[in-house]
């Protein structure tokens, strides 16, 4: 079997991770990396704490009708991205990169994530 190389191994790992999103509408998942090794892995869901739309059955932007990218107040989740960056901490941060799925990277990043990172 061939070795997997490390951008994709990183990504298969992303991808791994978006499937414990509690998100009804998305799942995706994120890595942060420093010196090839993993410091966070976050996913879409609520914060801590917080009742997820798969445990409650209902997502309140999707019975309003809520148009992608809008309206973001009403959910009840965090961005994958978000949650990485909660998780992980600041001295592992620093020259740390994030991995996301290619799906992730295809619909581009939220603005909000972006800018976070």
């Amino acid at each position: 079997m061939e070795r997997r190389d490390k951008v994709n191994y990183y990504l298969d790992l992303a991808e791994m991770v978006s499937q414990r999103s509690t998100c009804l509408r998305k799942h995706y998942g994120a890595v942060i990396v420093n010196n090839d090794e993993v410091i966070s892995t976050g996913y879409v869901g609520a914060p801590r704490g917080r009742k997820n739309c798969s445990d409650i059955g209902r997502c309140i932007r999707e019975e309003l009708h809520v148009p992608r990218g809008e309206r973001y107040e009403l959910c009840r989740s965090v961005h994958a991205e978000a949650n990485a960056l909660i998780s992980a901490s600041r001295e592992r941060m620093i020259g740390a990169s994030m991995r996301e799925p290619a799906g992730m990277w295809k619909n581009r990043a939220a603005v909000r994530c972006a800018s976070a990172w």
